[in-house]
């Protein structure tokens, strides 16, 4: 994605006319050394995150409407070790909740709740944890820009140094370096953090809205504890 970034600049170099010739994209993206392959595989590794969160984040994925339909038909009808094996059976958000829960049943309501907040914590940090690496790719991206705008203001100091007399187009090699490095650098930060972002509270919502869900589930096992009070 950066790559493209980098047209836009080449595109209005060629377009301005001028004397020499003008570099292309791809020409520029060149120039970064292997600083900037670092940055493209940061890249590539965050848009494979984003399009694996795309499909896996999602409500239909983590508590499906028709398991849930069937576990707590189960738990209506106090088929408790049914329902606790059908949430074995489907490892995933909604079930593993519910299956703890179910699992604390004998202890009594409260602590079945108690148990049911456990293990939607452990899920939510699950989840906040695989998302986490997109805010990774963006933390370390505008870094990785820093350092080739160091090493490209080295490599200008090194041309000063070797030539008596350099020229502007003897520097243009270190300078390109720096700039389209940090260029490359902010842009996959704002990108990828905003992305991050974007899935983080979109994750919030998904697990309060399941956790709710999970509670409603378990209302047959509140209403006989009442009863039998």
């Amino acid at each position: 994605m950066p790559l493209f970034l980098l047209a836009g600049p080449a595109a209005a170099l060629q377009e301005g006319g001028g004397h020499g010739n003008t570099k292309t994209w791809l020409e520029l993206f060149e120039t970064t050394g292997p600083v900037g392959y670092l940055m493209l595989a940061c890249s590539i590794a965050g848009t494979t995150l984003v399009i694996e969160h795309m499909v896996s984040l999602r409500r239909d994925k983590l508590a499906p409407a028709e398991l849930a339909g069937e576990i707590e038909a189960l738990i209506n009808e106090e088929e408790y070790d049914q329902a606790t094996e059908l949430c074995d059976e489907n490892p995933r958000y909604l079930t593993n909740v519910v299956g703890s829960a179910l699992r604390m049943r004998d202890a009594g309501y409260q602590e079945m709740i108690a148990g049911l907040e456990a293990a939607a914590n452990e899920e939510t940090f699950k989840l906040n944890t695989k998302i986490s690496y997109l805010s990774l790719i963006g933390n370390v991206a505008p870094l990785l820009g820093l350092l080739g705008t160091v090493t490209g203001m080295i490599s200008s100091f090194q041309v000063i140094e070797t030539l008596k007399a350099p020229t502007p187009g003897d520097l243009a090699k270190g300078v390109y370096e720096s700039l389209v490095n940090t260029t490359m650098g902010l842009f996959i930060a704002i990108l990828f953090l905003t992305i991050y972002f974007f899935f983080k509270n979109k994750v919030s919502k998904m697990c309060l809205s399941i956790n709710l869900q999970c509670v409603d589930m378990l209302r047959h096992l509140a209403i006989n504890e009442k009863a039998a009070a």
